[in-house]
């Protein structure tokens, strides 16, 4: 396609320009991207190819059929390098990749369909972020007391209560499998794995919306203590992280659907003390500033972060009524839905444009 692109001589990235990544591991080398709108003055680096289409063919088509699996496949197989890790692609290879292209007009519609869907997400996105963004100010707000709940008759809560996380919670024995002993196929008893915290329970977790592995059949389970299973309101906590955004990341059970679950690797299982928590709030609390910096400080150690049950247990939080500990969590749950149903909506758009592109280029 040596007549459909041509490269830009200078270094100023500019509206309907197309970058090409050249250089870097193979997943990566060839990734297009198609500038829509330029806010400020960006620089072209020595790592992308530049190119723009001629008047004939549209950009943003182009771009796409660029980042399609055909052309990337094309652009793969040729690329060059001593090691997977750094590979390299030429102006020459890109500039005689093969590309299918409808007449004009027809690209113009595709793109301006694409552009639409395009936006969509993006308006989903930044909805998204603002949810999220409400959501930090209200907690803080909230975990604050600079913003209270009152009761059905209209007065005000009682103040909250200093505890001691000792004193509304004992701790329970964990198990220390490692992911070989996992599988996500069968099994009788399932496992939370602190990884898995890190990366993927929301706070509230319930079983059904969760994907959780099994512990392998063939693991003895005769050792571990009835009390040891995990139950309806307990508190699950991460006990080591290289970092500390993530040391101390702790999901609360909402509901286990009657199933064997266990607390693994890497974490505390803690057990309601006291039947004036109510099942939800906690792992907002938690969640709180102040209990965020507290846990932050009780970390230990260098490469990696960890905390143990008895630092834990000496954290200070306050504790309202059970009453204002539900509205509070009905709150804050309810901004989650939203902000769930919303990354749904962005989730499903995505799979859509993808089946198009898909279906398009076949």
């Amino acid at each position: 396609m040596p007549d459909t692109l041509e490269p830009r001589p200078n270094l100023q990235v500019v509206k309907e320009d197309i970058l090409i990544t050249r250089a870097g591991p193979t997943s990566r080398v060839g990734v297009t991207v198609y500038v829509n709108e330029v806010r400020s003055n960006l620089m072209l680096s020595d790592k992308l190819i530049r190119l723009k289409a001629n008047d004939s063919t549209s950009s943003l088509f182009l771009s796409i059929s660029l980042g399609n699996r055909d052309a990337q496949k094309q652009l793969v197989s040729k690329s060059s390098g001593l090691a997977e890790s750094q590979t390299n692609i030429s102006q020459k290879i890109l500039l005689n990749t093969k590309l299918l292209l409808p007449q004009f007009p027809e690209q113009q519609k595709i793109a301006s369909f694409l552009s639409a869907v395009d936006e969509k997400i993006q308006q989903l996105s930044k909805k998204k972020a603002l949810l999220e963004q409400y959501k930090k100010g209200v907690m803080q707000q909230l975990f604050s007391g600079k913003l209270r709940f009152k009761d059905d008759g209209g007065n005000a809560y009682p103040d909250w209560e200093e505890k001691r996380f000792g004193d509304l919670y004992s701790f329970h024995s964990t198990n220390s499998f490692s992911r070989d002993k996992l599988n996500y196929d069968t099994g009788l008893v399932y496992n939370i794995h602190y990884g898995d915290i890190h990366t993927k329970f929301k706070t509230a977790f319930k079983m059904n919306e969760e994907y959780v592995p099994f512990i392998n059949n063939n693991v003895n389970l005769l050792k571990i203590k009835e009390d040891s299973y995990c139950r309806k309101g307990d508190l699950v906590m991460a006990d080591a992280s290289e970092d500390y955004k993530d040391i101390g990341k702790t999901i609360e059970l909402i509901d286990l659907e009657d199933k064997n679950v266990l607390a693994g690797l890497h974490t505390f299982l803690a057990r309601p003390l006291t039947s004036k928590i109510s099942i939800g709030f906690m792992g907002y609390l938690l969640k709180s500033w102040n209990l965020r910096k507290q846990i932050m400080v009780i970390a230990q150690g260098i490469k990696v972060l960890s905390l143990s049950t008895t630092r834990v247990g000496k954290l200070k939080l306050k504790l309202p009524v059970i009453e204002e500990q539900q509205k509070t969590a009905s709150y804050l749950s309810s901004i989650d839905t939203k902000i769930e149903q919303i990354n749904d909506q962005i989730n499903q758009t995505q799979s859509f444009k993808k089946g198009l592109l898909q279906r398009m280029f076949v």
